[in-house]
């Protein structure tokens, strides 16, 4: 599920058999002997590992040089055998004697050599010998993309090279990391709370280990309290990791992974009272304040089959996005075929069907890592399927106005280099990055870095606004759904639940912008307010105070109902408000209602008269439009003779311009 792979190598052996000693390069037949023993070896795979006998495959080819140094097949299988074994230098070293040494070297060696070449960084001579096999009219077809792809991330790396981003890294400390690896981090809006993952030692976990998760809240601006585990109905004795939070740290979505076969309804199981769908599933749990709820399966339409991971759930409370791989093994974690997906959360509360991102973002290869920042347009996430460094490389992408996602920016070297980089996280503030490594100094395995972002990667300006949602008339504190919305396009924001106990939530906005919050429950007028970031009123300990009326016959002022300058024309930013209107008309069906409007001084008063009347009238017709009844309805205008204020500023007429709604019984 979250295991990393760290070298991922484009090299098609040779199969290796017997053959008569004729056709080999050697007649030493001691030489031949112990070749033949190290094949042998090599191809006597242990079941219960699936892994090759190196050791005895590697002796038995030393002692053949011994015997016959120009042997030039024993170089090839050694350099083979330490592919397996991870030693891509002498790897390299080896092949390139098995190729001094032949009297007719094999295009194929050129393909080889400079895979190899690539998974340690050395740019310069894997773009050599990849041109050698690509511009050759004998080049295998078949290898010829994967070649193509190997000189394009050399261009990239040994110009990235030159021009290195500024990048100095910081151990998160004693306090999160250990000898044991950490990775997947996640941050709550304010930045305060933090979630990993570790992998841990346990003997009654299948497999004697196990991943957690573990959270961790910030003490200053540089340092993390101890770490803990999140919670014991989350996490098990079996993997869950992943995490992600919601933006005001209410909820969790999470990835667990199956612990057996199907049962008796076809469904996977993944430790006590769970179950799935496929080979990793997401599930979801959510915090009343005091403990987190028993986790829940996000369910059929997201998990599959297959393998879904890595979730990265949006600020506005509705949107997620994550890793979907299209194919799986057991041992092989990491399929190669694995992709970006993003669904919403619908009218209805189900998710909608998931949708892979576009082809500029995901490609036949490795997708992984993705991360919606707060800003709701910022898009990172990791990918060895655009040009790079070699490996997983970390890129950046930018949501444009007609909702398509911008060609990925590579985040540069040395940030990203020839090894995987994923993992990586960018602050609500877009300031700091966190990230997971095995860089020498750290604490053991993989631990949890941080460092400071260049602004051309950082993501868009954001402020998070912290509230509380009451009742007017008592002042305790409801649990009640909100939505926050752009005013002047109407589009929504961000849409969640205040918290069970104290009523409070957190959001983030966009900066520089105004918009429209609404909060509703069941019982209460729903509230309707204009957000003016720059001159907010906050109580004493910064929260902005939502009191909710209960519903009694009296008037409310819709503040987003909005018309055509002079006209009685509805703008499209008018529909969120409408929606909350026709909600209450629904959910309380024996009120009814009289929609007024009014104007300011300005103009002539007949024509103001009129122009309030039709204005009226315009919102009385889209909620009949909308299946309200005529008879719960009337509607009246004021023109300009019922004034809050005197209109006497630029202010005060805007005021003074309103539609209102009143209960009548």
């Amino acid at each position: 599920m979250l295991r990393f792979s760290f070298i991922i190598l484009f090299i098609f052996y040779v199969s290796v058999g017997f053959s008569q000693s004729a056709f080999y390069s050697s007649k030493n037949k001691k030489a031949i002997k112990l070749y033949e023993k190290a094949i042998i070896c090599f191809n006597d795979i242990d079941p219960s590992n699936g892994k090759p006998n190196l050791l005895g495959a590697e002796e038995n080819l030393l002692k053949s040089i011994q015997k016959d140094s120009t042997f030039w097949e024993v170089y090839s299988l050694l350099s083979n055998v330490m592919v397996e074994r991870g030693d891509i230098v002498s790897a390299i070293a080896y092949r390139k004697k098995m190729m001094l040494i032949t009297p007719v070297v094999p295009l194929v060696e050129y393909y080889y050599l400079s895979s190899m070449q690539m998974a340690i960084g050395s740019y310069e001579e894997c773009l050599k010998n990849a041109k050698k096999y690509q511009q050759s009219p004998l080049a295998d077809k078949r290898y010829l993309p994967k070649i193509e792809r190997m000189v394009q991330n050399c261009l990239f790396a040994i110009k990235s090279k030159k021009t290195p981003v500024n990048f100095k890294p910081i151990n998160l400390g004693e306090t999160i990391n250990t000898e044991l690896p950490e990775y997947f981090p996640s941050v709550t809006a304010d930045d305060s709370t933090l979630l990993f993952t570790r992998r841990v030692d346990d003997i009654t976990a299948p497999m004697g280990r196990q991943e957690d998760i573990f959270v961790s809240r910030k003490t200053d601006d540089h340092h993390w309290s101890n770490s803990e585990l999140i919670s014991n109905v989350i996490n098990s004795k079996y993997n869950e990791g992943a995490p992600t939070f919601s933006s005001d740290g209410q909820y969790i979505i999470f990835v667990g992974c199956e612990i057996g076969e199907k049962d008796a309804n076809g469904l996977y199981q993944y430790g006590v009272g769970r179950t799935g769908y496929g080979s990793c599933d997401l599930f979801y749990s959510q915090n009343d304040g005091k403990q987190w709820s028993k986790p829940v399966n996000l369910g059929p339409k997201i998990n599959t089959r297959h393998w879904e991971t890595q979730p990265s759930f949006s600020s506005d409370g509705k949107t997620l996005y994550f890793i979907r791989g299209l194919t799986y093994n057991r041992q092989r974690r990491n399929p190669d075929n694995q992709d970006i997906y993003v669904t919403t959360i619908m009218k209805d509360g189900n998710w909608s069907k998931p949708k892979k991102l576009a082809s500029n973002i995901n490609t036949p290869y490795r997708e992984e890592s993705v991360q919606i920042h707060p800003d709701g347009s910022t898009l990172y996430f990791a990918s060895n399927g655009h040009p790079g460094m070699g490996g997983l490389d970390i890129f950046m992408s930018r949501k444009q106005e007609d909702e398509s996602w911008s060609n990925p920016i590579n985040l540069g070297y040395p940030l990203n280099t020839f090894v995987d980089e994923n993992s990586i996280l960018i602050s609500s503030k877009g300031d700091l990055a966190y990230f997971s490594s095995n860089r020498e100094g750290g604490f053991g395995n993989l631990d949890l870095y941080s460092f400071k972002i260049e602004d051309k990667f950082k993501p868009l300006p954001i402020k998070y606004l912290k509230g509380k949602i009451i009742d007017a008339d008592t002042k305790i504190p409801l649990l009640a759904n909100f939505q926050l919305s752009n005013l002047e396009s109407g589009k929504i924001i961000s849409q969640m639940q205040s918290k069970t106990g104290n009523g409070e939530f957190l959001i983030t906005v966009p900066n520089n912008k105004d918009f429209a919050l609404y909060a509703e429950k069941e019982g209460y007028m729903f509230y309707s307010k204009n957000i003016f970031m720059d001159s907010l009123t906050l109580s004493k300990d910064g929260f902005l105070i939502v009191e909710l009326e209960k519903i009694k016959a009296g008037t409310f002022i819709l503040e987003n109902i909005f018309f055509e300058k002079s006209k009685s024309d509805l703008k499209s930013s008018s529909i969120v408000e409408l929606e909350k209107v026709l909600k209450l008309l629904e959910i309380t069906p024996t009120i009814k209602i009289e929609i007024s409007g009014h104007t300011d001084s300005d103009g002539d008063d007949d024509s103001n008269l009129e122009l309030s009347i039709n204005r009226a009238k315009a919102v009385v017709n889209w909620l009949i439009d909308n299946g309200v009844n005529t008879s719960r309805l009337t509607f009246k205008g004021y023109g300009e003779t019922r004034p809050l204020v005197s209109n006497n500023t630029v202010n005060n007429k805007a005021k003074n311009r309103r539609t209102e709604l009143t209960i009548i019984e």
